[in-house]
């Protein structure tokens, strides 16, 4: 009995920080404070339409959406659908939109690009999907999950990071959509209510050799 209790007592201790670790850096690097401006935004990144582009091309006059994100990972799949209609209709509102693929595609091979051309077009995103091959544009924000969101203000300040709402699983059962409030807040004029929250989802492969 008392080999079981100390089975079990590892198993949560396992679990909890399993858990805990949820926004852990992989690589070590900090993540980009509230108020910051985006980094590496001139680094050039390939998107699925097979033009180049920096993260200063799609800034947008009232602020600027970048979301890490991926095919592979079970929580990206779960936020995609939500990832394209937001991105489409707030990049009609005046926002820019990039969502950037982190992942190493030699560790990864469902994030290779021709991967990514296709998941572009199922979902009809309006927006940039880029290739972080490199992982050095996430290394720069601090990123460590897929998928994790940064918006910055019109004047390029960092303003929400975080989750895309409260529930990844269904979407109509959303208690708190944190992104959307946060856009319809710099629409308004207003400060983002909550700032912060904790992104949810699959560690980010970074490719190693970088």
């Amino acid at each position: 009995m008392r080999k079981l209790y100390s089975t079990l007592a590892l198993a949560l201790v396992a679990a909890m920080g399993l858990t805990m670790g949820l926004n852990a850096k992989a690589d070590g690097s900090e993540p980009l404070a509230l108020g910051s401006e985006a980094p590496a935004a001139d680094l050039q990144m390939r998107g699925t339409d097979g033009a180049m582009y920096t993260l200063t091309d799609v800034r947008g006059e009232k602020g600027t959406l970048v979301i890490f994100s991926c095919n592979s990972c079970p929580w990206a799949v779960k936020w995609e659908r939500r990832v394209a209609s937001i991105g489409n209709a707030y990049r009609n509102k005046g926002f820019g939109v990039m969502v950037i693929n982190p992942n190493d595609p030699a560790r990864v091979s469902e994030d290779g690009f021709d991967e990514m051309v296709a998941r572009a077009d199922s979902l009809s995103y309006e927006f940039p999907y880029v290739a972080d091959s490199t992982s050095r544009v996430a290394r720069a924000f601090g990123a460590s999950r897929t998928p994790e969101v940064f918006l910055f203000h019109a004047d390029g300040r960092l303003v929400y990071r975080g989750a895309i709402d409260d529930n990844a699983s269904d979407a109509n059962a959303v208690e708190a959509a944190y992104l959307k409030d946060a856009l319809d807040a710099l629409l308004a004029g207003k400060a983002v209510s909550i700032p912060e929250t904790k992104a949810l989802g699959c560690s980010i492969k970074f490719n190693r050799d970088s």
